[in-house]
């Protein structure tokens, strides 16, 4: 046994008790479904996104949730997401009638529904018209937040 296995089985029982961090394949619960960091988002949707905000200086892009994450002031405001489709920040106050109203899904992380985050499918953001709806929402959301600090 080498001191690398050693400290991985260490890390992985203590700190990732879902699979092993060397290995880059740790199952996470994220919208009540499993996802492998190995798994990519739909980088043609990303750059759908980013073309949708280029004009905007405040736009930033992280990777998060297994995903590529568009923020607005530092403020995540939608994400292409690992397990397809979008993650939408939405005002919570219109989160319920958006779910009512549409293919929106609340997104759920550790078996719990997050307030103002909103899970869209892929099939629902296939047309442009679509895609800049979901889009509007999330970046007008996010700048109605107080941008965070560097």
């Amino acid at each position: 046994m080498t001191m690398g296995s050693a400290w991985c089985r260490w890390r992985c029982s203590v700190r990732e008790p879902a699979g092993c961090a060397a290995s880059g394949r740790i199952d996470r619960s994220i919208g009540g479904a499993s996802y492998d960091r190995g798994m990519s988002y739909d980088e043609d949707l990303a750059d759908r996104i980013r073309e949708q905000l280029s004009g905007d200086p405040a736009v930033t892009e992280k990777k998060m949730f297994g995903g590529l994450a568009f923020l607005i002031g530092g403020n995540m405001a939608i994400a292409a997401s690992g397990q397809g489709g979008l993650l939408v920040r939405v005002d919570p106050a219109q989160a319920d009638r958006l779910v009512d109203r549409t293919a929106a899904e609340f997104m759920v992380m550790r078996g719990r529904p997050m307030t103002g985050w909103l899970r869209v499918p892929a099939e629902a953001v296939r047309t442009k018209a679509q895609l800049t709806k979901w889009v509007d929402r999330g970046a007008g959301h996010a700048r109605t937040l107080p941008a965070k600090q560097k």
